[in-house]
C-alpha cells in the first residue's frame, strides 16, 4: 500500500513541479499584454485568452499537488487542538464523505461536456481566440482524477498503524 501511495504522490509531485512555472509565464504574458496595449496600442484576443488557459491549467492540475503538500484551505476551528487520532478520523471522514464523492460527481456530470467538446474540437471562447476549448474542458476530469489519486494516497497513509503517532 505504501508503494501505491508513493506512486500517487509521485504523479502529483511531477505535475505540480512542472506546472508551477506557469505562474511565471502567466505573469510575463500579462505584463506583455499591458505593455502592448497601453504603450504600443496592440492587442490580441488569443494572447489574452492564453492567460485564462494558463490560469486554469495551473489551478486545475495543481490541486492534487496542493493536497499532497497539505496547503489547501482548511477551516481550522477545533482541528489544531485535537490529538492525532481525532485528526486522523476527521481527515478520513473528509476524504470519504466529501472529497472523493464530490470529485466523482463532478467527473460524472462534466464528462458529457468534455466528450462533446472533443467530438467537435470545440473552438475559441471569443472570435480570434485560442481554438482549444476542448483542451480547457479536459482539465476538469484531469482535476478530478488527480485529486482522487491524492485523496487515495492520503487515505492509505492515514490507515497505516503508525498514523496515530
Amino acid at each position: 500500500m505504501e508503494q501505491l501511495a508513493n506512486l500517487f504522490d509521485a504523479i502529483n509531485r511531477v505535475i505540480g513541479r512542472g506546472i508551477r512555472w506557469l505562474a511565471l509565464v502567466m505573469l510575463l504574458i500579462q505584463f506583455g499584454i499591458v505593455v502592448g496595449r497601453y504603450v504600443f496600442g496592440v492587442n490580441s484576443i488569443a494572447v489574452q485568452e492564453s492567460v485564462l488557459y494558463l490560469h486554469a491549467t495551473l489551478f486545475m492540475l495543481g490541486a492534487g499537488y496542493t493536497l499532497l503538500l497539505d496547503r489547501h484551505v482548511r477551516v481550522d476551528i477545533f482541528y489544531s487542538k485535537l490529538g492525532p487520532r481525532a485528526r486522523r478520523r476527521i481527515d478520513l471522514f473528509g476524504h470519504f464523505a466529501f472529497l472523493i464523492p464530490s470529485m466523482l460527481v463532478l467527473l460524472y456530470w462534466s464528462w458529457p461536456s468534455v466528450r462533446n467538446a472533443w467530438a467537435i474540437f470545440e473552438g475559441p471562447i471569443s472570435v480570434g481566440g485560442i481554438k482549444g476549448v476542448f483542451l480547457l474542458k479536459t482539465l476538469i476530469p484531469a482535476f478530478c482524477v488527480l485529486l482522487i489519486l491524492q485523496s487515495l494516497s492520503g487515505i492509505l497513509r492515514l490507515l497505516r498503524p503508525e498514523a496515530d503517532q
